[in-house]
C-alpha cells in the first residue's frame, strides 16, 4: 500500500498544480501521467507493480470525477473489477489454458474494468476499448502505457459501425440512459418503436453483433433492466440472438441508493456447434469484504459452471 500512497500523493500534488493554472484537476493527472512517459517526470518508488500503478492512478482519476470534473461518468470500483476477472477466469478456462483471449470493452471510460482484468490474466489478453470522450480514452492510453498493458483504443460512438473483429469476451459496465441519434439507433433490432432508444439495450445487441459464436458477454447492468417499457423487446432479441447464462444481483452496500443498483448479466451467444445451458445462475452476491460469505459464493459458482 505504501508505493501505491507514494504513486497517488506525486501524482495528485502535480495535477493540483495544473488545476491551480485554469486547467481541471483531471487534466492535470493526463499532463502528469503524460510526463512521466516521456521522462520529464519520475515517480519517488524505485519500481512497482502494473497492479501498484493501476490503482495509484485510479485513485486520482476516482478524486477527479468527485471534483465533478467529469459527473457523468463513474468508475467501476476494484472489488467489482476483480471478481468480474474471476468470472472470465472460470468461463474460459480451457481458452486460457491454451493461449490468448479476445476482449472488448465498447464502453470502458478510464480503462479500470478492462485494466483490472488484464493485470489478473496477465498475458494472456489481447484486448480493444471504445470510448468516445476524449479526456477519458487519453487518460485511458497513458494508464494502459504505464502499466504496460498493450491495447487497441479507439475513439468513437460505440454504437456505429466498429473496425473491430469478433472476440472471445466482451465485457461492459453498460452506460444506462437514451441514445441521442435516432438515426443510428433506427439501424437496430432494439430501437424504440415510439420515442427515444435505450442506450443500454443498444449496447448489448451491438456487442452481440462483435462476440464470436459460442463467446461470452459480460455486462454491469441497471437492476431494473427488465423492468422498463422496452424489457419485452429485450426478451425477444435475447431469446432469439444469445442464451442467459447468470443474473447476479449485487450487494446493496456497494451503491448509493437503490436506484443505483446493479447486477452481472452473463450471456452466451449462440452457436449451432454448442448446446444451451442446463440451468441459468440466479444467485446474490454476498457482501465482498465477508471473505468466508464470497469462498462460499465462488464454490456455488464452480459447481454451476460443472452442471453448464
Amino acid at each position: 500500500m505504501e508505493k501505491i500512497e507514494q504513486i497517488f500523493n506525486f501524482i495528485d500534488k502535480s495535477a493540483e498544480k495544473h488545476e491551480q493554472s485554469d486547467s481541471t484537476y483531471l487534466d492535470g493527472v493526463l499532463a502528469t501521467l503524460s510526463g512521466i512517459l516521456d521522462g520529464k517526470d519520475s515517480l519517488p518508488v524505485g519500481s512497482a507493480t502494473k497492479e501498484e500503478m493501476r490503482k495509484a492512478i485510479q485513485l486520482a482519476i476516482l478524486k477527479g470525477m468527485r471534483l465533478s470534473s467529469q459527473p457523468h461518468h463513474q468508475m467501476t470500483p476494484d472489488s467489482l473489477g476483480l471478481f468480474i476477472a474471476y468470472l472470465v477466469e472460470q468461463l474460459l478456462e480451457d481458452k486460457l489454458e491454451k493461449g490468448m483471449i479476445s476482449i472488448l470493452d465498447p464502453a470502458m471510460g478510464t480503462g479500470n474494468l478492462l485494466f483490472t482484468i488484464m493485470n489478473q490474466l496477465d498475458g494472456k489478453v489481447s484486448a480493444t476499448g471504445i470510448e468516445i470522450d476524449d479526456l477519458l480514452i487519453q487518460l485511458a492510453r497513458e494508464t494502459a502505457e504505464l502499466i504496460e498493458q498493450p491495447i487497441d483504443l479507439y475513439h468513437q460512438d460505440a454504437l456505429r459501425p466498429l473496425f473491430v473483429e469478433p472476440v472471445d469476451l466482451v465485457v461492459c459496465d453498460l452506460p444506462v440512459g437514451y441514445y441521442p441519434n435516432e438515426e443510428v439507433a433506427k439501424g437496430y433490432e432494439l430501437h424504440a418503436k415510439d420515442g427515444m432508444s435505450y442506450a443500454h439495450h443498444l449496447y448489448i445487441e451491438q456487442s452481440l453483433k462483435y462476440t464470436k459464436e459460442g463467446g461470452y458477454l459480460i455486462f454491469l447492468i441497471p437492476a431494473t433492466l427488465f423492468e422498463s417499457d422496452q424489457a419485452e423487446a429485450l426478451h425477444a432479441f435475447l431469446k432469439k440472438h444469445a442464451w442467459i447464462l447468470a443474473v447476479m444481483q449485487l450487494p446493496e452496500n456497494m451503491f448509493k441508493s437503490k436506484q443505483h443498483e446493479k447486477s452481472v448479466f452473463i450471456l452466451q451467444k449462440k452457436s449451432e456447434k454448442m448446446r444451451p445451458p442446463k440451468e441459468v445462475l440466479l444467485a446474490k452476491v454476498p457482501n465482498m469484504s465477508n471473505r468466508h460469505a464470497m469462498s462460499l459464493f465462488f464454490e456455488k459458482i464452480k459447481m454451476w459452471k460443472e452442471q453448464k
